[in-house]
């Protein structure tokens, strides 16, 4: 198989949509649904506007599955790209219906509006980005990372619970921040797990 060839399933699916089968389309939507809704959920903060975001991604798909480009990445990548682009275009037409009420009421500092709009996409792109690469990364990298990060174990404790070593576990930290950091965030300082310290 090419390098660059689509994964067996993704090049099914795509023939499958492209026939029109509805059970396809349920099939997708199993796979990709919980991706779909909270990545929407994390950028617009708003339970009806990820539903609804999550609909227009599915109802794109089932009309454009052709829009499906394999040398562009995998159809997680796709379906990830399609949801960050219709919640852009949500905050942004948002945004200018806040902004024409605020002109209406006297408000014209129309630059600050358009800072805040900015300052909170990079922000939802940046969390939505560290979203997908936790969820695409190795198990065992994941799992360092919750363990650090979500219930704050330091480090023996992590390598007790993941049967490493402490170096193993500090390495698979260390990774996982570094792939973490691709998308642009990653932990503060302040919010590091107890016992890691400084990742070298």
């Amino acid at each position: 198989m090419a390098k660059d060839a689509p994964p067996r399933w993704d090049r099914r699916m795509q023939q499958r949509l492209a026939r029109g089968e509805a059970a396809a389309l349920g099939e997708f939507y199993d796979r990709f649904a919980a991706l779909v809704h909270s990545q929407a959920h994390r950028m617009l903060d708003d339970e009806e506007a990820a539903d609804q975001v999550t609909r227009e991604v599915f109802g794109h798909v089932w009309e454009n599955p052709d829009a499906y480009d394999p040398k562009h990445g995998s159809m997680r990548s796709w379906v990830a790209r399609l949801t960050h682009r219709e919640s852009v275009r949500r905050l942004r037409s948002a945004h200018g219906e806040t902004q024409e009420a605020g002109h209406t009421a006297g408000d014209t500092d129309a630059g600050a509006w358009a800072e805040e709009l900015e300052n909170r996409v990079l922000k939802a792109t940046a969390a939505a980005r560290a979203d997908y690469i936790v969820a695409s990364m190795p198990a065992p990298l994941r799992a360092a990372l919750e363990l650090a990060y979500v219930q704050r174990r330091d480090y023996r404790q992590a390598a007790s619970d993941l049967g490493v070593t402490g170096e193993e576990a500090r390495r698979r930290l260390r990774l996982g921040l570094q792939l973490l950091s691709t998308a642009g965030t990653r932990p503060s300082a302040d919010s590091a797990p107890p016992g890691y310290g400084p990742t070298p």
